[in-house]
């Protein structure tokens, strides 16, 4: 089931047309060229840590993960800490994000697979990733990316709402626009790609009002209404000013 969004599903219907191969590469280097070296936003210092953030971050920002994380590595930094410290002990950490009496079920068994199955190591395997708890393909691509430097393409609802909106890769589930993505995106661009769409769908490409007046990539957008979109700024700059004169 896609994430919930109205924008995406006007894309996903057809209302967008899919962007032509040589305005994705434009686009994704317009991106590329207005933040060159992207990084992800979730604070960790290994692949556990990357691993149990991404966890905690389901439903939830990444700014409220990293605002409970730092005690939570400090008391557990690594698999057998972690599981040491058990379910009721990562639940005091992460209490004030959502979903957390699950995510420190799942935090906790997660651990104790690592250590059981793995030697206390993260697997550089989608299907070893897959069968931990609470990780599904979406944090497993974010994983592989950013880990082990993969070119994988996690979608989340920025992503999805995105390769809708601008054209990129309609799709009605967030495995299409995956496999489109990966299918569109120049090989040599691709890893990095996941955070600059992630970042512009998050600060520029907005849920409910597209900031399209700095969108470095506007240009190449397909999203029909980024006209529209792209004047309101400048006219409610244009109003505020005349109002204080």
């Amino acid at each position: 089931m896609p994430p919930k969004s109205a924008s995406p599903a006007k894309g996903a219907t057809g209302r967008t047309k899919r962007m032509p191969p040589d305005r994705v590469a434009a686009f994704i280097r317009a991106l590329a060229q207005a933040n060159p070296a992207p990084q992800t936003e979730l604070e960790f210092r290994d692949p556990f840590t990357l691993l149990v953030a991404v966890v905690l971050s389901a439903q939830t920002t990444d700014a409220a993960v990293n605002r409970c994380t730092p005690t939570l590595f400090a008391a557990a930094p690594d698999p057998a800490a972690m599981a040491a410290l058990g379910e009721e002990g990562i639940a005091r950490h992460i209490r004030s994000i959502g979903l957390w009496q699950a995510k420190a079920r799942n935090v906790a068994a997660l651990s104790r697979q690592l250590l059981e199955r793995h030697g206390g190591q993260v697997p550089r395997d989608r299907e070893a990733l897959e069968a931990l708890p609470g990780v599904g393909r979406k944090t497993a691509n974010v994983v592989l990316n950013v880990a082990f430097g993969e070119s994988t393409m996690a979608v989340d609802t920025h992503i999805f709402r995105l390769g809708n909106r601008t054209g990129l890769a309609p799709g009605r589930t967030p495995r299409e626009v995956e496999d489109a993505l990966v299918q569109r995106i120049p090989p040599e661009l691709l890893r990095d790609a996941h955070h600059w769409l992630i970042l512009h769908g998050r600060y520029v490409c907005k849920a409910r009002a597209p900031e399209c007046w700095r969108c470095v990539a506007a240009e190449f957008c397909n999203y029909p209404d980024k006209a529209t979109a792209a004047r309101i700024q400048p006219e409610r700059r244009a109003r505020s000013q005349a109002s204080s004169a």
